[in-house]
């Protein structure tokens, strides 16, 4: 089969419904030619009725990223449906997570920000840790942002917990450089999946991308961030690691 991806192994998280960014990256994945492995948490059941849309059939792993059992048993897993020797690919990190309290910055509580920095940003790490030994000549890392140079209306903690998310793809990108592992995050724009439904003045947020996008932006379309994960785990990227693509209609770029 043809395709930027043809031949290749992906493991993509995320996939909550069809309307999500990271379902499109393995849409787009399969029809560039990937095999691709999907996890799941809390409800596989859901993902893998989810999973029945995609192109090609695709397994699912229950996978709880705070769970040091569930990464610890989630090599032998996919090896399982990868077949013996053989290796993976590439990793989505689609993965972000925080209590209600965490919208409000300055009455959130210690224990649900360290939440949300542990489940959005320190399991890029503890995920591309636990796949390590099956990228053993190396491999690309993407993962979902939201870009963290600005305090977003709203946002708050989630805020800090992708400028540490965003921290951790540039140390991950230096330390496994000399493994050829690529580590590198798409920022995209908001859009109206499931995660935005649980933050709090959405619509406020999202209307900045109404009046400041010089090249237009459609919150009810995740297709391009998902061609944009699939280009980064191509092999047209070989030297481009620890780099954040903004696929957000140019906002990240406008002044005041």
């Amino acid at each position: 089969m043809s395709g930027i991806l043809a031949g290749k192994r992906i493991l993509i998280t995320g996939v909550l419904t069809d309307a999500s960014i990271a379902f499109h990256a393995a849409k787009f994945a399969q029809e560039e030619g990937a095999e691709v492995i999907l996890t799941a948490f809390p409800r596989p059941s859901l993902v893998e009725r989810i999973a029945r849309r995609l192109p090609k059939p695709a397994p699912v792993i229950e996978l709880d990223v705070t769970n040091q059992e569930h990464l610890d048993r989630l090599p032998g897993l996919v090896a399982e449906h990868l077949g013996e020797g053989v290796e993976l690919d590439g990793v989505v990190h689609s993965i972000a997570f925080g209590p209600l309290s965490v919208f409000n910055f300055l009455e959130a509580p210690w224990e649900d920000v360290a939440t949300a920095v542990h489940v959005s940003a320190y399991s890029l790490k503890s995920l591309t840790m636990a796949l390590l030994p099956l990228m053993p000549r190396g491999g690309s890392v993407v993962g979902l942002t939201f870009d963290a140079q600005i305090a977003w209306p709203k946002y708050d903690w989630m805020g800090v917990a992708k400028a540490a998310l965003e921290s951790t793809s540039r140390y991950l990108a230096r330390d496994l450089g000399e493994k050829n592992v690529r580590v590198n995050l798409i920022s995209a724009g908001p859009l109206k999946s499931m995660a935005a439904k649980s933050i709090p003045g959405f619509e406020e947020l999202a209307d900045v991308w109404n009046h400041r996008a010089p090249i237009g932006w459609d919150l009810s379309d995740p297709e391009p961030a998902g061609r944009g994960v699939v280009a980064l785990l191509s092999d047209w990227f070989p030297r481009t690691t620890g780099e954040i693509v903004h696929v957000d209609g140019g906002v990240h770029m406008m002044g005041a």
